[in-house]
């Protein structure tokens, strides 16, 4: 286990599963970067790093990669590009990912949320994702979804992220993952 002030949250700090992320970080006395841009409206502030046009441009993507890898259409709208390279910072920076979601039946997850979960794939981060439909944690274990029991957090810098939508299953998933990792 580690000692919580060691460790650093990685992620977008938007409303739903990212603001939970962040305030379990703050209550057990974990760091937060919470990637950003200009015209972006975070839930939380703690943490706060606002990326240049030129730090989002490090990590540009293709919409029509994206878009075929994932198999659906993203907006070519300067902002949602903003929102994926942001995701981009936030999955590059942690060690290991955890997404708070819905996967799919072609094994993506739900949302814009999806794209952290497959540049986390590319990336080969370790990575797991909570499904709020199945009420249940996953883990990518080279092909497929393999179902997970009570992950912790294994790296001290690791990245939070997920749907704006979030239950009260999924508010529990954060905390338990928080606890399991950080026992008081």
């Amino acid at each position: 286990m580690f000692d919580p002030k060691e460790c650093i949250l990685y992620s977008g700090g938007a409303g739903g599963a990212e603001a939970e992320f962040g305030a379990q970080a703050e209550r057990y006395g974990l760091q937060e970067v919470h990637f950003s841009f200009e015209g972006h409206q975070p839930a939380r502030a703690r943490g706060l790093r606002v990326l240049t046009s030129e730090e989002l441009a490090l990590k540009d993507v293709s919409l029509g990669y994206v878009s075929k890898l994932m198999n659906r259409t993203f907006s070519s709208a300067p902002k949602f590009r903003a929102v994926l390279q942001s995701i981009c910072w936030q999955v590059s920076s942690g060690h290991e990912v955890f997404v708070v979601g819905s996967i799919l039946p072609d094994g993506t997850v739900k949302g814009g949320t999806g794209w952290g979960a497959e540049y986390s794939k590319i990336c080969n981060k370790p990575l797991y994702v909570f499904d709020q439909e199945r009420k249940n944690w996953f883990q990518w274990v080279e092909t497929e979804w393999r179902a997970a029991v009570d992950p912790i957090i294994g790296h001290h810098h690791f990245t939070g992220t997920g749907t704006r939508f979030l239950t009260d299953e999924g508010r529990e998933a954060i905390a338990g993952l928080f606890a399991r990792s950080f026992s008081r």
